[in-house]
């Protein structure tokens, strides 16, 4: 297989960014796509004897209607439930993020070389019955490593990856082209999945569809797009994280007022809920409910189209950005709930370190930026997309342009909208949207790779890619990917985010803080997580 930087396929993305919560809202399949099964169960919690035998009733902010093929998805809803259905060789934890033995029975150690053995956990068996085998393994990434095969998964493996082969019905090798420890963590999003199930013609379009079939912890009994997904456990489960609910079941909804109602009250109909608006946290912790952030990449995020003058020009781009006042976005939209970007990066990301250009609020540098650049008169239309915590944050930005003689619009659209626009190669301005590649990992190659590069499909919205200094940006980056020191690969991060941030072609204007609310009485062991969705693999009834 040819080498090839780490992008996200046209294809890929695209699902990215009509069904992911990494855009901060989820957008329907189109109405050709049918339910997996007839007629929507109920949606309340009706199990009944003892509390071990009730249901475990979960709110989720974003569609379950997105695509569930691991190889595929980023959406938020479909994501959180695979990590419960499937398992990679190894998986990781949600909150550190570091990688454990989960069909494989243990992590590597030496991650010097280009190969990588694993061994399959003994027992380990798919929902249907079948044992899990190393023809599984290879099935699955044969699919992702198959360069006629666009998928969101093989953004992160091709660059690094060259092949996995069976050594025998247990125990399979991965060959790499180069060292790269970062590997471990990433085959998570490799879910292992039954060859004989996921090899039938259409069975793929099932997967889309919703079709699950895994080896982890919960079996997917039920679903339902638009309404709820349900989940029981599974019994001949063998694995590090067994599970303690015997039922579950996942609602869908989007709307933020009945998510909440769904969770409060003496008849809440539901034990945990995430994406909690910033409004309702301190009625629902009155209330008895633990509500709690976890700070990532989320964020609001502008982008600038380089062939509409005068963005091709950087310093407009960074006037545009010295001039919002983060500050008061950060106390009146996102109450207290987030922080300036410093960085491409959040602050807690491992790989962070305060970018060479940071857009602290100086409408005075603004103003002079744009002076240089030989600007006046300026009017700007912002599209944007309308998720509820982005159009909170809008009439900041728009006061900041007006205030230093930049005529400002607003012209918030449903994230489909603004993307077909995008897709369509439309002419626009300034896009302002919601992004959080946390979903994937931690790792800032992966991070950094997922917004920039030469095939990149957010570059191409940009039309920046041909840019001279696109393209030295995008060698750097590659270089850094090889680059086996982790020190000096670390650095090498560092010094081209610092060319990201300078040039401001797609940048964050803050990062916020994602809510999850949850009944302490009712269940323990609940993480509130830096990205969209729950994790409910360590937790149990109180």
């Amino acid at each position: 297989m040819r080498d090839v930087t780490p992008d996200v396929s046209v294809t890929a993305r695209r699902t990215v960014l009509k069904y992911s919560g990494a855009l901060g809202a989820a957008a329907a399949l189109s109405s050709s796509l049918a339910a997996c099964s007839s007629g929507p169960e109920s949606t309340n919690d009706t199990g009944g004897g003892s509390e071990q035998d009730r249901t475990l009733t979960a709110v989720i902010g974003y569609g379950n209607d997105g695509s569930w093929d691991p190889t595929q998805t980023a959406s938020a809803f479909c994501m959180a439930a695979n990590h419960h259905v499937y398992e990679g060789l190894l998986d990781t934890d949600p909150i550190s993020r570091e990688p454990y033995a989960a069909l494989a029975t243990q992590v590597p150690k030496d991650l010097r070389g280009t190969s990588w053995r694993f061994t399959l956990r003994e027992g380990a068996t798919f929902h249907d019955g079948h044992p899990v085998t190393a023809d599984d393994v290879v099935f699955v990434f044969d699919r992702i490593l198959d360069p006629d095969t666009q998928t969101l998964a093989k953004g992160f493996f091709a660059s690094w990856l060259r092949e996995v082969r069976k050594v025998d019905e247990r125990n399979v090798e991965l060959l790499l082209k180069f060292p790269f420890p970062e590997g471990l963590s990433r085959l998570t999003l490799a879910k292992i999945m039954p060859r004989h199930v996921f090899s039938r013609p259409g069975a793929w379009d099932d997967a889309i569809k919703g079709k699950a079939v895994g080896s982890g912890p919960y079996r997917q009994t039920a679903h339902h797009p638009r309404s709820n997904t349900t989940f029981e456990a599974f019994a001949d489960y063998n694995g590090p994280r067994r599970p303690a609910f015997k039922r579950m079941n996942w609602l869908t909804i989007v709307d933020a007022a009945p998510r909440v109602a769904k969770i409060s009250g003496t008849g809440a109909g539901a034990q945990i809920a995430d994406n909690i608006p910033y409004a309702n946290i301190a009625r629902l912790r009155s209330g008895g409910l633990t509500v709690e952030g976890g700070a990532g990449m989320n964020n609001l995020f502008l982008m600038f189209n380089t062939r509409h003058k005068p963005f091709d020009d950087v310093r407009v781009r960074q006037a545009l950005h010295y001039a919002v006042d983060t500050g008061k976005m950060v106390e009146v939209a996102l109450k207290g709930h987030g922080r300036p970007s410093s960085s491409f990066l959040n602050e807690a990301n491992p790989g962070y370190r305060r970018a060479g250009t940071v857009y602290d609020h100086d409408p005075d540098k603004a103003k002079r930026l744009l002076k240089e650049a030989g600007v006046s008169g300026l009017r700007i239309d912002i599209l944007a997309v309308n998720v509820s915590w982005i159009v909170d944050c809008l009439p900041t930005i728009k006061a900041s342009w007006d205030a230093i003689g930049v005529e400002t619009t607003l012209s918030p659209q449903e994230t489909t909208a603004v993307f077909t626009k995008m897709d369509q190669k439309q002419d626009y301005q300034v896009v302002a949207a919601a992004s959080n590649p946390n979903q994937f990992g931690l790792d800032a190659d992966l991070i950094m790779h997922y917004n920039y590069g030469p095939q990149n499909l957010w570059m191409q919205y940009t039309r920046w890619a041909d840019d001279p200094v696109a393209k030295k940006l995008f060698k750097d980056m590659d270089r850094a990917t090889r680059e086996p020191d982790p020190d000096r690969k670390k650095t090498m991060i560092q010094d081209y985010i610092d060319i990201v941030a300078e040039q401001a072609v797609l940048y964050p204007v803050v990062h916020n803080e994602l809510m999850t609310a949850w009944n302490p009485q009712r269940i323990t062991g609940i993480r509130a997580q830096p990205y969209p969705g729950i994790s409910l693999l360590q937790a149990k009834w109180a």
